[in-house]
């Protein structure tokens, strides 16, 4: 496969990548969202646009492997978890919305909710280990 058909196929993954980021995330503000997909979407999203991975981006191939690997798999498993006609709503949105610059807004509290959440996770992990 010559290299501009390999990078216009990466593009197009990528970009329904963020599609379906997007849905996850429309389809967790739905009121009947099942509590199951929420959590799974929630934490998908969330280490989507995460300044922090479990193997740093810096480190040669590794760094975006986990992205490749971790971000569909999460994907995947909270779109199995809701329900096809939930999707089916917050789809035509989610498609307007790939295609668009996003703009977070509240990004101090965004930042500040995802520190958190890592540090939370990181003394859990730490209280569980000292434990064992």
């Amino acid at each position: 496969m010559n290299a501009p058909a390999l990078m216009q196929r990466l593009d197009a993954w990528a970009r329904c990548l963020k599609t379906q980021l997007i849905l996850l995330w429309l389809c967790y503000r739905q009121a009947d969202m099942p509590w199951q997909a929420k959590v799974i979407a929630l934490i998908t999203v969330a280490y989507a646009v995460s300044p922090i991975d479990l193997i740093p981006d810096f480190i040669p191939v590794l760094g975006y492997l986990d992205d490749a690997i971790l971000l569909p798999l999460g994907i995947a498993l909270a779109l199995r978890l809701i329900p096809v006609a939930l999707q089916q709503r917050c789809r035509p949105q989610a498609e307007a919305m790939a295609g668009q610059r996003i703009v977070f807004k509240g990004r101090l509290w965004m930042a500040a909710g995802i520190v958190m959440t890592w540090l939370g996770l990181a003394w859990a992990v730490w209280r569980w280990a000292s434990g064992i």
